[in-house]
């Protein structure tokens, strides 16, 4: 068990956190009535000319927001970093391989889940995760393995050959309201357990405004984050541009 204080947390950041937008709910909302309102790809331009350092989507297979068809239009126009997240279905490998994105994101979904709801056991699944691994890394794209926040899921993901893992912060952000430094705990020891490892740290899911600021405070080293439905809500109010502005406040308010 590590022995971190949160009081003594003054981790030099070497590079800043890169903020990705998923722009799944995009999609969402214009599939909703069919057409091409509100535009998917311009919705991608318009969040890096406001200051996203990446693009984030998720297409499942029912293509019920993103859509396959999108992420393949997406790639050329994409000018900052392209992650794909998704389950490694063979559908889904095929299509990673044929875009190469900067980054792919290797996620447990069911075909039937509403959202991302758990991280991969990167202990059970070894031997299939070390071979999804092998075939993007071979490709040229940085892979990052969804976990929840254990380390020795961590460790085991280092095991499995990736670059990096991205932490399921669910259980931060509901947690945060009530006690912020126990909802972290579980956190700062994965992610610390995964710099040691050499894996670099993302996290993501319901990150918001409200519980940014002190997870990148607590944990300086995260390498990026990936906001979506938090984001898109906020800019229902704020607009795209300065809700954008205001996660990137968050994150460089160190």
């Amino acid at each position: 068990m590590l022995n971190l204080s949160f009081a003594n947390i003054h981790q030099k950041r070497t590079k800043m956190t890169r903020l990705s937008v998923n722009i799944n709910k995009i999609a969402t909302l214009r599939n909703s009535r069919g057409g091409n309102i509100p535009d998917v790809e311009k919705a991608a331009v318009d969040c890096e000319s406001f200051g996203a350092q990446g693009i984030t989507v998720h297409p499942r297979p029912d293509g019920r927001h993103i859509r396959y068809s999108d992420v393949r239009a997406l790639k050329p126009i994409v000018t900052t970093e392209f992650n794909i997240e998704g389950n490694p279905i063979p559908s889904f490998t095929d299509l990673v391989c044929e875009v190469l994105p900067a980054q792919v994101t290797l996620v447990p979904d069911s075909h039937d889940a509403i959202t991302s709801d758990n991280g991969w056991d990167t202990i059970a699944h070894r031997d299939f995760l070390t071979d999804i691994c092998k075939l993007f890394k071979s490709k040229g794209i940085r892979t990052s393995i969804f976990i929840n926040p254990d380390p020795c899921m961590a460790e085991g993901a280092a095991l499995c050959g990736c670059d990096r893992v991205e932490m399921y912060t669910a259980a931060y952000a509901a947690n945060y309201p009530e006690d912020r430094e126990k909802a972290i705990a579980p956190y700062l020891e994965t992610a610390a357990a995964a710099r040691d490892c050499g894996l670099g740290v993302n996290a993501g899911h319901d990150l918001s405004l409200e519980n940014l600021g002190y997870f990148i405070r607590t944990i300086p080293w995260t390498a990026e984050v990936s906001i979506g439905h938090a984001l898109i809500c906020d800019a229902l109010y704020m607009g795209l541009e300065k809700t954008i502005a205001a996660y990137l406040s968050e994150i460089n308010n160190y």
